[in-house]
């Protein structure tokens, strides 16, 4: 190939990145001016990981990034686990310490919330200052569902000796638990193992974000983001529809705004959760994090079984109505997830439950188990 080609070729290659920059910038600005306020620049940083037989999504390791919406801007920062704390933490469970291990989505993970402001980190703080030396582990990952909280408790967080688990319940949880397929319920109602992954637009950020200079638009670029949203919502939205139209013939409507498999399915993960920590154990608190419209996230089909599926039930929705007038519950933008005040007055209530069973242990009372 001749000089005067390789130049030709190499100046129309540094025009394209000239005009795509320039574009790019200005698609920057006009998101800037029209849809500031309503975009937000919430990166998932999810990477694959194996728990036994199954592969699940985390966290990304020993990560530091930040969220960012007109509501304001927070850090979180991984250990090597992918937890959202900042000690590592091994197996082997230190003596003396209590371990809590913290279950759930977005709203576990503290979405909206400064690290120290999640109801882990608030059970934490409230034992450590009650005289225990108290360990709570953050698991919790945006999008997970109740039947991928349950592998991740069986194949991994269990290999953590916790004293207590706590299991953070919001609403999507039903559509959730369709969408990873992980479970179904058998004809007779015996819950199955349908699959063993479940990773979700991992393998597309595991590329993206191998070039550093995504990771930085992620956090930075409206323009960017809403761009990256609208994907990523076109393609949540198709996995919820394909998971509905599989299980159809068992989807009947019900006044509880979920399908009567959906509540099925639920209970039966519930159950097996608890099952799981009672042959070991390990006490189960249950935190209904309330719905936008301030009711709880558990139907009533549910909450009057819930002696059986935990060991203590902390309802959001009751604790936090009587501030709704006074206090923010949800953040009034960005993706509406509970404020670090939620998260106060539902980690101090679960730290009390905690804290009241190990006073009857230390006074030689049986805990749940």
């Amino acid at each position: 190939m001749s000089k005067a080609k390789v130049k030709r070729i190499f100046a129309n290659l540094s025009l394209l990145l000239v005009f795509f920059s320039f574009a790019f910038l200005a698609g920057e600005v006009v998101v800037r001016m029209l849809f500031k306020d309503s975009v937000v620049m919430f990166p998932r940083y999810h990477t694959d990981v194996q728990y036994g037989e199954f592969t699940l999504r985390r966290i990304r390791p020993n990560s530091s990034f930040w969220h960012t919406s007109v509501d304001g801007s927070w850090e979180f920062e991984t250990n090597a686990q992918g937890f959202r704390n900042r000690i590592e933490f091994d197996y082997e469970k230190p003596e003396d310490v209590i371990r809590v291990l913290s279950l759930g989505d977005s709203h576990t993970q503290g979405y909206e919330v400064r690290q120290d402001f999640t109801f882990s980190a608030v059970i934490e703080k409230y034992l450590n200052a009650s005289g225990y030396e108290a360990q709570v582990l953050n698991t919790g990952v945006s999008g997970f569902s109740t039947a991928e909280e349950l592998v991740l408790l069986e194949n991994e967080g269990v290999k953590f000796q916790p004293d207590f688990v706590v299991l953070g319940f919001y609403a999507n949880d039903f559509e959730d638990n369709l969408k990873a397929g992980l479970f179904r319920l058998t004809e007779d109602g015996t819950l199955s193992i349908e699959k063993k992954q479940h990773i979700p637009g991992v393998r597309v950020q595991n590329l993206i974000y191998s070039v550093p200079t995504v990771a930085w638009l992620s956090e930075n670029s409206y323009f960017y983001s809403i761009f990256f949203n609208s994907v990523w919502q076109f393609f949540k939205d198709k996995l919820a529809t394909d998971a509905a139209d599989a299980t159809a013939e068992y989807a009947v409507p019900t006044t509880d705004r979920n399908s009567t498999y959906e509540i099925e399915l639920t209970i039966a993960l519930l159950t097996r959760l608890k099952e799981f920590c009672s042959e070991r154990g390990i006490p189960l608190i249950i935190v209904d994090i309330p719905r936008l419209s301030q009711d709880p996230s558990l139907p009533p089909a549910i909450q009057q079984i819930i002696p059986d599926l935990s060991d203590a039930y902390i309802d959001g929705a009751a604790l936090l109505e009587r501030f709704a007038d006074v206090a923010e519950v949800h953040r009034p933008a960005g993706n509406r997830h509970i404020t670090e005040f939620s998260h106060i007055v539902l980690g101090v209530n679960a730290a009390e439950q905690i804290a009241a069973w190990l006073g009857e242990e230390n006074h030689g009372v049986s805990s749940p188990n």
